[in-house]
Parts: C-alpha cells; sequence; structure tokens
C-alpha cells in the first residue's frame, strides 16, 4: 500500500511539474494551435491520477487501521554516556560540568509525502509521514548531541530538552541540548 502511495506520489509530482514547466510555455508559444500534444495530455492525467492514487491507498490506510497503535522509535546512543531528563544522576555525584551540548537538523518531506498529509488531514488520523520525519530528526539530532559529549569526555548528559520549530512549509528544525558532565566513579 505504501509503495502505491509513493508511486502516486511520484505520479502527480511529475505530471505537475511537465504541466508547468513544459505545458505553460507550450501554451504561451503555441496558443494558436488548439491541439493539445500527447504529452501535456498525459502529464494532466497523472497529475489526476496521482492525487486519487494517493487519495484511495491512504483511505484504505485508514480503513484497515481501525485505532493506530502507538510505536516505540527505537535510539541510538552511545552506551557510554547516560542521557537524562533531571538535573543530576541517581545514585552518583557530578564530578564536573564540562559544557552545554547540543544537536541540532533541520528535516523536510518530499512534495509527494507532504501530499499524502494533505489527504490525511481531510480524511482525518495520523499523519505518519510526519511522524516518521519528526522521529527521524530527533534520532539525528540526538546523536549529534552525543558525539559533542563524547568529545568531550563526558559520562552523561543532564537536563536533556528537545524543542521544535516550523522553518518553512512542511520542514520542521528540532533542538536538543543538555549539560555533559562527568560523574565520580
Amino acid at each position: 500500500m505504501k509503495l502505491l502511495r509513493q508511486i502516486g506520489s511520484l505520479v502527480f509530482v511529475l505530471g505537475l511539474f511537465i504541466a508547468i514547466f513544459a505545458g505553460m510555455p507550450w501554451y504561451v508559444f503555441v496558443a494558436d494551435d488548439p491541439v493539445v500534444p500527447w504529452w501535456l495530455r498525459i502529464a494532466v492525467l497523472g497529475l489526476l491520477g496521482g492525487i486519487l492514487l494517493v487519495l484511495l491507498t491512504v483511505a484504505l490506510e485508514q480503513r484497515k487501521q481501525k485505532r493506530p497503535t502507538e510505536v516505540s522509535p527505537a535510539t541510538e546512543s552511545d552506551d557510554r554516556i547516560l542521557l537524562l531528563n533531571s538535573d543530576s544522576v541517581p545514585g552518583r555525584k557530578t564530578h564536573e560540568i564540562l559544557d552545554l551540548v547540543q544537536g541540532h537538523t533541520v528535516f523536510a518531506i518530499w512534495l509527494g509525502k507532504d501530499l499524502s498529509a494533505i489527504i490525511r488531514l481531510i480524511l482525518g488520523g495520523e499523519l505518519t509521514e510526519y511522524t516518521e520525519m519528526m522521529g527521524r530528526a530527533r534520532e539525528v539530532a540526538t546523536n549529534r548531541m552525543i558525539i559533542r559529549a563524547a568529545k568531550l569526555g563526558a559520562d552523561a548528559i543532564v537536563n536533556i530538552r528537545y524543542t521544535t520549530t516550523s522553518v518553512v512549509g512542511s520542514a520542521a528544525e528540532l533542538l536538543v541540548y543538555g549539560t555533559a558532565v562527568k560523574l565520580d566513579p
């Protein structure tokens, strides 16, 4: 089902770009010829067919998923560095505060997935395209923060916080930050 939705999204995007970047100039320069060329007809049909295919696959997926299931994202972290959102490590004393460490990324989804999400907005349900995007962004930003802490020789990162901001359209900025510390043995 996901493959069909991606194919529909790709056909839509191709049809849209051909219609805009080839069809519009053709119309401007050959406006006196009323016959629409075959390639422009295929592009417009692809554009409409792509939207229809995405709409149908999203609707079928939602029929299958009566209730959403919670999926916990797998996080990759350095086993040597503890990650906590509290200000201290229980049972361990902080030996040295090293520095503020952060990880940062800006993620976006391509127009085809954005189209799927727009249709899902109309029909209702979880916007899985954005959920997946933000999950990947969180992993990337967290791993970048861990790498910075490892370079400082940290044992833990405490007081971790995440913040997100919409940049433009379907692009989102994700920032994670915390305090890198050395712990007593």
